[in-house]
Parts: structure tokens; sequence; C-alpha cells
């Protein structure tokens, strides 16, 4: 049977909490501590605790993603933890060594991750003191390397990211069963959804200051959930994807594993063929190794936000109808396409709508 394991802020956190009760003589070098993962609870291994000042310790712990496919799995996560007199802030966090940094220089801890430090390390804070940690990851800036941190504006090392302590491994079947439940139980509260296409579409949703409760993930089955979201009465539907990946919406591929099917060049040939491109652009997107070397191609030739544009506008129309066939009901779609930067290259009028209801 597969085995579950965590996601890397709760190691990144436990270390942190291993630390901090090392410097008050809590516990001893080599010990577990319970995180309260927001909900449930878990009990964390860690290898080392050791004091370095009378104010300062340093804790690691081993990164263990159960039987998931994860390329940190046994990475080192340390935590360095200092006290000093109160601040305005009771807990401050940092980005170590291997830890990402956004274009900003903030530390790219996102706010799960966040929610996870306040909630078991400001209940062992004294109120005239302040924590400041620093999340080292030794291995991170060359781990990262084998990620798309860079494109999406991580720089220098990995991001604590996700949306939940439990890095459960599960068959394609199990996937889409948690994906439909999700959602059901996010629609209860908001029926104005976003579903964000990858672990990158997290990424600028949090950047676009989407909340969570918002948020549903589809995997590549995005036919399959925007039905679902039809069925259990959603008044809308934002996709938020990069845009190699959603266009084949406007083809009319609503899973869009590439092991099915990838039409994307044919695609985005069309939609220029549509816009009243000649046969030149047609030519130079059909030779483009990749969606973001057409998309750059068309932008050398002025005609990135006509076909893009309009491929929005497919891809929402092409949405709705799907719901409208496999749900009899008519659900309000928008789209949102990025680059491979998170940059937004395009979004239709509804899209602009949604967005505006969503973050408010």
């Amino acid at each position: 049977m597969a085995r579950t394991g965590y996601t890397l802020p709760v190691f990144a956190v436990a270390a942190a909490k291993a630390a901090l009760l090392h410097l008050s003589s809590k516990i001893d070098s080599q010990v577990s501590v319970e995180i309260d993962l927001l909900p449930g609870i878990a009990e964390i291994p860690i290898s080392q605790v050791a004091r370095l000042e009378s104010h300062s310790a340093l804790a690691i712990t081993l990164s263990d993603p159960g039987d998931n496919l994860d390329l940190t799995r046994n990475t080192p996560i340390w935590a360095w933890v200092r006290l000093s007199q109160r601040q305005s802030q009771a807990l401050v966090l940092e980005a170590g060594e291997g830890l990402g940094k956004t274009a900003s220089g903030e530390a790219a801890i996102y706010s799960y991750a966040r929610r996870l430090f306040d909630a078991n390390l400001l209940p062992l804070i004294p109120p005239e003191q302040t924590v400041t940690v620093s999340i080292i990851l030794p291995e991170g800036r060359q781990l990262a390397q084998r990620t798309s941190n860079e494109a999406f504006g991580i720089l220098e090392g990995l991001s604590l990211l996700g949306t939940s302590g439990i890095s459960q491994p599960l068959s394609a079947a199990d996937h889409l069963e948690e994906f439909r439940q999700s959602l059901q139980t996010k629609i209860r509260d908001c029926t104005d959804l976003v579903f964000c296409i990858g672990s990158n579409g997290m990424q600028v949703a949090q950047r676009l200051g989407i909340p969570e409760s918002a948020i549903a993930q589809t995997g590549n089955w995005i036919g399959a959930m925007l039905v679902e979201a039809g069925l259990y009465h959603a008044n809308s539907v934002l996709l938020l994807g990069y845009q190699g990946k959603l266009i084949k919406l406007a083809g009319g591929i609503f899973n869009t594993s590439s092991h099915l099917a990838d039409a994307k060049l044919e695609i985005i040939s069309a939609a220029v063929v549509a816009v009243g491109g000649n046969l030149q652009a047609v030519g130079a997107v059909l030779q483009a190794k990749t969606a973001d070397a057409a998309h750059k191609k068309l932008l050398e030739l002025g005609l990135s936000e006509l076909v893009f544009g309009k491929l929005a506008e497919k891809i929402s129309q092409k949405a709705t109808a799907y719901v409208q066939k496999y749900a009899n009901v008519t659900l309000k779609v928008g789209t949102v396409l990025f680059d491979r930067k998170g940059e937004i290259i395009s979004q239709d009028s509804q899209a602009t709508e949604l967005l505006g209801r969503v973050v408010g």
C-alpha cells in the first residue's frame, strides 16, 4: 500500500519548533515534535538540534514526501532560530540559503506555510520576546534548477508552497475523485471558483490575491471538473493557466494530458488565421518547437495580443458549451492565460469581471 508523507512546509515548521523548544530546554537533542497541520496532527522526527548561543539554536529535519515522486525526498531542512527583545512582530520569517525569494526579495513562504508557522510557534513565544526564524535548504538552490520556480519569479531556491500538509500518493482515478470532492466542498461556501491549472497556476493565483477559498485544482481533468462545477450549481469558473496547457481547450481537448492529445501549435495557428494573419505567420508558429517559442514569434510579428485574445475567448466559449452539453446547465466561464514567467498575456472580458468578483 502506498505510504503518505508530508509537504515541505511541515518539515520547515517542525525544525523551527524543535529549535525554539530546545532554547527553552523543553526537548533534548534528538527528538520528534508534534505539528498542527491545520487540520490534523503530525509527529515529525528531528535529526539534530543544538544551541548555538544562549539566544539561538539550530534544528535539522529531513523531508519525507511518502511514496510520491518528489525531488525533495530526504532533503535536509535547517531552521536557525534566534530570540530577541520584542519588536513590532512576535515572529519574523526569513529566507536562508536555498530557500527562494520573490523578485521583490521576500521569502518564498506562502500562505499555508505562514499559517503553519503561526499556529505552531506563536503560542511558544514569550510576550516580551521576538523569534526570528531563518529557513535554510542546503540543497535548495541546486534542486530549484530542476523546477520551473525561476520562470515564475522564485529566485535562488525552493519555495514553501502548498495548501495541505499531507503528501498523499494517489492513482489517476483517486486524484480525480479527490479534486471532485474538494470542489464540492468549496462550492458550499464559494460559488465563484478559480480553476488553477497546475502548481504554477497556484503561484500566479496567490500573486493576484485570489483567496484560497475560491481556488480549485483540476489536474488534467479540466472538462470533468467544469461539468462537476455545473452540476453543483457554481455561478462561474475563472480558468487560470499557462497558455501552453490551457489553449488545448480552444481545440476541444478537455483532458490536457500530453499523453492523450497535444495540438498546441495547430490551435495557435488556427487563431492566427482567424485574426487575419498571413501564411508566413502560420508557418512561423508551426515551425516553433514549443508554445512559448510560438508566443515569442507572435510578439515579434505584432500578433500576440490579437491571437491570444482570440484564444482566451475561444477557450471560454468552448468551456461553456462543454458544460451545457454534459451537465445541461449554463456556467459562466472566463479565461486568463499566462506565460512561463507567470506574466499574464491575455484574458477575455468575462475573466476581468470574474477576477473582480473573487478578489473583491
